[in-house]
């Protein structure tokens, strides 16, 4: 498994869950063209930008370049890694038609392309033998503890009633799309916050409707 410290942006749900098997990092769907309208997930965007830098991963069709060009023009250049695939025509074998440039996109090109293509774009990779996950804020320490799917269960932030409510709520506070899931919040923590900021964060919130309390001493200790 490969570990890169960038988020990566890629159009749908297939892409990305084929990249994760190849991958550990945080990746962010554009929902194809629904980041034009989505206020909220280009704000994300923008912040996992300037907190880690972010790797473009679209299709080689024309809707992949506009959606490209769009996501290049909403941040600082300097934060941006552009990674191409080659035009392979085919069809993805969850689809009966091909598209209609008859292009694979990410999702349907082989693996090895697709991390040829990372590397030829020149992203910094780490070897790791841990699963795909979550990204993290710093790449410092590969060995690293981040937060776990654990650590929201013992926050009552999955798992429970009300985790639901208490994720948009800590969501809103955070800045965070509040239609996130646990899975893709924890993904976003990790990209942006190392265990002790976001348990200071916690410790900070306000007791109310909705966001949780008597969080453990330390994130993983319930």
């Amino acid at each position: 498994m490969l570990r890169v410290r960038q988020a990566i942006i890629v159009e749908g749900r297939y892409d990305k869950a084929k990249l994760h098997s190849l991958v550990d990092a945080t990746i962010v769907t554009t929902d194809g063209f629904g980041v034009f309208r989505n206020r909220e997930k280009l704000a994300y965007i923008r912040r996992l930008a300037a907190q880690t830098g972010i790797i473009i991963l679209t299709d080689s069709d024309a809707a992949g370049f506009r959606i490209r060009g769009f996501l290049a023009g909403a941040v600082d250049p300097s934060q941006v890694t552009h990674v191409y695939i080659p035009d392979l025509f085919g069809k993805e074998r969850r689809k009966t038609q091909p598209s209609a440039e008859g292009k694979l996109g990410v999702e349907g090109i082989p693996a090895q392309t697709r991390l040829a293509a990372l590397r030829r774009a020149g992203v910094a990779v780490e070897e790791t033998s841990a699963p795909a996950g979550a990204g993290k804020a710093s790449s410092a320490d590969a060995s690293a503890r981040r937060l776990t799917k654990a650590d929201f269960v013992a926050w009552g932030l999955s798992g429970g009633a009300d985790s639901a409510a208490r994720r948009r709520a800590l969501l809103s506070r955070l800045g965070l799309p509040e239609r996130m899931s646990a899975n893709a919040m924890l993904a976003a923590v990790n990209a942006l916050y190392t265990p002790e900021e976001f348990e200071r964060l916690l410790a900070g919130m306000p007791e109310e409707k909705g966001t949780h309390r008597d969080f453990p001493d330390h994130p993983g200790q319930p």
